[in-house]
């Protein structure tokens, strides 16, 4: 029986969080219909569909924290809680009438390039289909990590994710321990403190944390925003500029942070009178180093008398007894894990197959690397939106997104400008050259030089995962495609059947390439 024909699109969009809608609607914008977004869950909101445990919320101010092309003069604080954020990328998939391009419960299982007809074969969960180009917006905050704790299969009670948080279980009256103290974790120790009988904390590292400047915005400021929509963009420039001038002591002069350190310090004594407790909440390394956590609750929750602060990481489970590395033994009826994802290793690059035959874990097994944080060699026509060293560490990751996608639509018009079917791959000696120019950078940035093992270091230490400069930067560095930096392949010329007359008379061939252009 022959297959079934696979339907064919020219862009498959990977992922319906902030970067997969962006794109949608970049695409419609500059007048591609023919695409669709692959969802695996069954709504819209990617990180923020996920994540929707007590507390949970933006560290990032609301007005900033939004599509330039989807403002919101409706936000009712300076830093919006999850469901809110949620709600507004339910009305942007609304209101860009995106819904009908999206595929839910769809997961990619597997992506492939093939070399004669330039184009990607995707299975899903959802049925199988090709496409000419792929935006893979997965993001680097979807997959969680829990870590491989020996004997953790033996405990009695419940363990869960801080991302895959369940809404069934109930922890008034139990003992918890929250495993981690990411920016998660400090949202909801503070929650969920006054409802336990005991909370334990393990932390391994302690973050530094600054005062959260958050409050509500007033009806008055959002009839402004709303009647006045200068206001608003006003306000989003300055939040903006702000960060954007804080970029060079992270980036240049991390000495300059000093300052920081004791504001930070501070914030930590005004709320924490115990020194013993003080002194295990204290970091060693420069603050930045780490991502900085806002909030003003947390060391007040630290400071109450049903928790506890293990400053050290768990280690080993035994039944009901958590054991840490220090050797702190801990009796819990719940486990909760807030230790970050997967970001170096993102999941998705182990289901793309590129042109070689090999999976982009496979050709990223040294470290993530890919032309302007968009394009890695040996896969065309797929981008990845907040790619290897894209992330922000002190403002709005939306800015870099919008970059990124302005970055999509110019490969799509020069696809289109060079004529016919064609791919663009990136050349691996643009890759090297940009990656090294970035690691180059990255060399005397604060999360290189500051003394701290974080998240945005992979396996071999390098950090693969911050863009060391501001968004200006980044956004005039992914301005247009540069086709320099590019092969562009076309597809093998078919040979046309021989006539019978030519047969016989030994006419040759017309002939046929079976090699790509470059």
């Amino acid at each position: 029986m022959a297959e079934r024909k696979r339907e064919h699109v020219r862009v498959a969009v990977i992922g319906s969080g902030f970067g997969g809608l962006g794109a949608a609607v970049r695409l419609r914008r500059a007048g591609i219909t023919d695409f669709t977004v692959l969802e695996r869950a069954g709504s819209v909101g990617g990180t923020w569909r996920d994540n929707s445990y007590p507390g949970c919320a933006c560290d990032v101010p609301s007005h900033l924290y939004s599509f330039s092309f989807a403002p919101n003069a409706e936000w009712p604080r300076n830093f919006s809680g999850q469901p809110h954020i949620r709600a507004y990328l339910e009305r942007v998939t609304d209101t860009f009438g995106l819904r009908p391009h999206i595929r839910f419960n769809s997961e990619v299982l597997s992506a492939r390039w093939n070399t004669e007809e330039l184009h990607w074969e995707i299975e899903t969960s959802g049925g199988p289909l090709s496409a000419d180009l792929v935006i893979s917006a997965t993001g680097p905050l979807s997959d969680p990590k829990i870590p491989d704790i020996p004997g953790l299969g033996t405990f009695p009670g419940k363990v869960f994710h801080s991302a895959r948080w369940d809404h069934d279980y109930d922890l008034r009256g139990k003992r918890v321990a929250m495993i981690g103290t990411g920016a998660s974790a400090i949202q909801i120790v503070p929650a969920i403190q006054p409802d336990v009988s005991r909370l334990t904390l393990f932390q391994r590292t302690p973050p530094w944390v600054m005062p959260r400047m958050d409050r509500k915005i007033s009806g008055v400021e959002r009839w402004l925003h709303s009647k006045v929509p200068a206001t608003r963009a006003l306000r989003r420039g300055l939040l903006w500029t702000v960060r954007e001038l804080q970029v060079q002591a992270f980036t240049k002069h991390p000495q300059e942070l000093g300052l920081v350190e004791k504001l930070a310090k501070s914030h930590m004594h005004r709320a924490v009178k115990d020194k013993a407790l003080r002194a295990k909440l204290t970091p060693d390394y420069r603050i930045g180093c780490k991502r900085i956590l806002l909030s003003n609750s947390y060391y007040p929750a630290l400071a109450r008398p049903n928790v506890d602060v293990v400053a050290s990481g768990l280690k080993e489970v035994r039944g009901s007894t958590l054991v840490a590395s220090d050797g702190t033994e801990t009796e819990a009826d719940a486990i909760v894990f807030g230790t970050g994802f997967h970001v170096t290793d993102m999941p998705i690059a182990e289901r793309v197959t590129g042109a070689a035959g090999h999976t982009l874990a496979e050709a990223w097994k040294d470290g993530m690397a890919s032309l302007r944080g968009a394009s890695a060699a040996g896969f065309p026509n797929f981008l990845t939106i907040i790619g290897p060293n894209t992330g922000l560490g002190n403002s709005s990751m939306i800015l870099i997104i919008e970059a990124q996608l302005n970055y999509a639509i110019d490969h799509l018009r020069q696809m289109d400008t060079l004529g016919g079917k064609v791919a663009l791959d990136a050349r691996p000696e643009a890759v090297d050259a940009w990656t090294g120019k970035v690691q180059e950078r990255m060399k005397r940035t604060v999360w290189n030089t500051g003394g701290c093992d974080s998240w945005y270091l992979d396996d071999s230490g390098r950090n693969t995962t911050v863009w060391p400069g501001t968004t200006a930067e980044f956004r005039r560095a992914t301005r247009r495609v540069d086709l320099a930096e590019y092969d562009v392949l076309r597809a093998p010329a078919r040979s046309e059947p021989e006539p019978a007359a030519a047969a016989v008379s030994g006419t040759d061939n017309p002939g046929s390439s079976e090699e790509a252009v470059a």
